[in-house]
């Protein structure tokens, strides 16, 4: 099930502090990257609803809930090495994906009801493992990463380098990484085109026959991406960053268990539920770009303004423009508070079409309306807490911070969305 998504709050920071050691008898200070073991509790909560879902070829339900806890662990293994371990768990039910298979229970079958098959709910597990490594005047840091992930239809394996140089004492930074995801899916194709499917209750003209309709043979899709940064601290106030990301995907990119209707073919239905004509049929490849900066002004000891902007162009016929607001007030040494907005417009791919529009001599179609043109709007708030000085503790860990943020999301489409996340960050004595 294609879930909407969206990073809400990045709460893991890490911080350092010196310490003193002795080199050829000499007395000098070396800071370390990490003086202690930081552990990071995350949680977000995402509930949405609307009238297009995917599944059912662009209507029907899309009410689907999320919730993400997860757990990340950043251990200094000396003064220069940090050892970070992410692991996560994404556990959703979904009215859409629900109707992969309608007619299995004795509810009419309709693609605005949620069925109660084994689809209606999935967990996703992830797990990253990552290693950085600082030269000893802390101007460079190479790192690398390995990730795994699965879910009910696929199991993804990812790995990355990256390289980070400081310079003009620090206020100038450039990075770059690279990461490669290799991916293949378990496909869950809509009920009634499986082998052996046979209901008594199938209405319409003549027999139910979806001719275009093959399994896809080829089951990989592989992801590459370089990407570049640079960011520069220009006076005392301002701050700015550029980046630009290069990706390539290969394989299947098409979603098995999108249905598509056909305007030029007949409808058959069971129930009010109609079925297939075929699924989603995408490109096998997809090169995408996307170019952005973040600028950050300090306006005075209490109000500072947070600024994004990202411009994304696809080979599939996207192009999409993101503006993002943040506005910290600081109402104590400990405590902030911020407004968040964010603006988001894109044009459809050149594939997109809305139910029974396409047309069954097409080479390439879907009815999914997170490739359509839309515009959306995000407006939120967040809450952040930090004590530097961890006086308030649990067992053996420190609380240094909490961060809370709502958003909630309205989509030209119809479609609106609340998310919920917290986060909260412990030292550990």
């Amino acid at each position: 099930m294609k879930k909407i998504t969206y990073i809400f709050a990045i709460f893991c920071v890490l911080s350092g502090f010196a310490q003193t050691q002795e080199t050829d008898s000499l007395k000098t200070y070396k800071k370390r990257v990490l003086e202690t073991t930081e552990v990071s509790y995350l949680m977000s909560y995402y509930a949405q609803d609307g009238d297009h879902a995917v599944v059912s070829g662009g209507i029907g339900s899309e009410k689907l809930t999320d919730l993400t806890p997860t757990f990340v662990v950043a251990v200094p293994l000396n003064s220069d090495d940090v050892l970070t371990v992410d692991a996560g768990i994404s556990a959703y039910s979904s009215a859409s994906s629900s109707n992969i298979d309608p007619f299995d229970s004795n509810d009419p079958a309709n693609p605005y009801n949620e069925s109660s098959g084994a689809s209606m709910s999935d967990v996703w597990i992830n797990g990253n493992f990552g290693y950085s490594h600082s030269s000893n005047d802390r101007n460079k840091i190479m790192g690398a990463n390995l990730s795994v992930a699965t879910e009910y239809d696929y199991f993804s394996i990812g790995g990355g380098l990256s390289y980070t140089r400081l310079f003009n004492e620090k206020n100038t930074e450039i990075s770059a990484k690279v990461n490669v995801f290799i991916d293949t899916w378990n496909p869950q194709y809509p009920v009634e085109l499986r082998d052996g499917f046979n209901n008594p209750n199938i209405v319409g003209p003549g027999v139910y026959n979806p001719y275009k309709y093959t399994e896809f043979d080829k089951l990989g899709r592989n992801s590459y991406s370089i990407s570049l940064s640079f960011s520069q601290i220009l006076s005392k106030k301002l701050q700015a960053s550029f980046f630009v990301d290069f990706v390539l995907q290969d394989g299947l990119l098409s979603t098995p268990h999108q249905r598509v209707y056909f305007q030029d073919q007949p409808d058959f239905f069971i129930d009010d539920f109609q079925l297939a004509d075929d699924v989603e049929r995408l490109p096998d490849s997809r090169f995408k770009i996307p170019i952005g900066t973040r600028i950050n002004y300090f306006i005075n000891e209490v109000f500072t303004l947070r600024t994004y902007y990202r411009f994304y162009y696809d080979d599939w016929g996207v192009t999409s423009n993101t503006v993002s607001f943040e506005l910290p007030f600081k109402i104590s040494d400990k405590f902030t508070i911020y407004p968040i907005y964010r603006y988001y417009t894109q044009t459809a791919v050149d594939y997109f079409a809305p139910y029974e529009v396409h047309l069954s001599t097409q080479e390439f179609y879907t009815s999914d309306y997170d490739l359509s043109q839309f515009h959306s709007n995000q407006l939120g708030f967040g809450f952040n807490y930090t004590d530097v000085f961890t006086s308030f503790n649990v067992w053996k860990l420190g609380l240094k911070s909490f961060d809370f943020r709502y958003g909630n999301y309205n989509r030209s489409d119809g479609l609106t969305a609340n998310i919920f996340s917290a986060g909260f960050k412990f030292l550990l004595d």
